[in-house]
């Protein structure tokens, strides 16, 4: 008997990268600002450092001999986030630049965005 594939949605390649600077644009968050810590690409969700922060109870271990309740960085979707060009929220496009790469740049200034 065949087994029947499960058919999978393709994930659209981000706009945003770790390291990025963003602003969040919606949610508890709104309108704080951090650095891109991880990017999570099946669930296209990021990691902002000090932003969604959430509670962990934690057990004694090796690792934490107290344990007790833990703060961190929750993932956060990419649709409420925006880059920040300079100390402005953009939107964020891609073209190709005079060498002919795929460069990324900032919809409000036209200015390329490091990678």
């Amino acid at each position: 008997m065949k087994k029947s594939k499960v058919h999978e949605i393709p994930v659209a390649k981000p706009k945003l990268r770790k390291g990025d600077m963003v602003q969040v644009i919606a949610g508890d968050s709104k309108g704080k600002q951090g650095r891109i810590l991880e990017m999570k690409r099946e669930t296209n969700r990021a990691v902002v450092e000090g932003l969604n922060l959430v509670s962990r109870h934690t057990k004694p271990s090796a690792a934490s001999p107290n344990g007790g309740i833990i703060k961190r960085e929750a993932p956060i979707h990419i649709s409420n986030l925006k880059l920040l060009a300079g100390s402005k929220p953009t939107r964020v496009g891609r073209k190709l630049n005079d060498a002919g790469e795929m460069v990324r740049f900032a919809k409000i200034n036209q200015e390329i965005i490091p990678s």
